[in-house]
């Protein structure tokens, strides 16, 4: 895996006008079930963002190419999980995957829609929760929408950590909130914080029904 991050990561250092796809392609990877669970796409993802910080890569195609692949990637999860059914589970290879799917389902049980949306910054389910949400039949439109709105928070917000460290300490104090970069970083923290508070509520009114 190391290996493959070192590749990727180098890559995109000597052919910067292949970046855009490379991240987009590691952001669909990255959101494809069974792919995502192997591939080391976000570690390459937080790099790529101290790239971008350093000014070696131009973030604009960065940032589109990451929601893209996101979004596509759990699209075709999605839609397989709707194609394939529930039974899909019980066959390879997701039947070697039984404990994520579990976790997965459990997580989607649990909050719903909003699963889609906050399951996307986190790891165990990332890959998994599309696919459940076609499974157990979520409307279309309410996945697509969840789908993309957590495509658009979670490009800038995977990139961020790196593109903080390359900057360093300074600059974030100097941050700018009136400048476009700043305003993608506020407004992806705060959805954030919104997401997250949204499903423990929810979660909270289901427990005390």
């Amino acid at each position: 895996m190391q290996s493959f991050v070192d590749q990727s990561v180098s890559f995109i250092e000597n052919h910067q006008a292949w970046a855009g796809l490379v991240v987009g392609l590691l952001a669909f990877g990255e959101s494809l079930v069974l792919v995502g669970i192997l591939l080391p796409g976000t570690t390459v993802l937080i790099i790529v963002g101290g790239l971008v910080g350093a000014g070696i890569v131009q973030p604009l195609p960065v940032l589109l190419a990451a929601m893209i692949g996101a979004i596509l990637g759990d699209t075709i999860s999605y839609f397989l999980g709707k194609w394939l059914g529930r039974g899909v589970v019980h066959k390879w290879p997701l039947n070697r995957y039984r404990r994520e799917v579990a976790r997965a389902r459990l997580f989607f049980h649990r909050y719903g829609s909003a699963a889609v949306f906050v399951g996307r910054f986190f790891g165990p389910v990332r890959a998994t929760v599309p696919l459940v949400a076609g499974m157990m039949g979520m409307n279309r439109l309410r996945f697509q929408i969840a789908n993309i709105l957590s495509a658009i928070v979670w490009a800038p917000v995977v990139l961020s950590p790196g593109w903080l460290a390359a900057r360093g300490a300074d600059s974030f104090a100097r941050f700018d909130a009136t400048s476009l970069s700043g305003a993608v970083m506020i407004a992806a923290i705060s959805a954030i914080i919104v997401a997250v508070i949204a499903v423990k509520l929810r979660y909270r009114g289901k427990r005390d029904r």
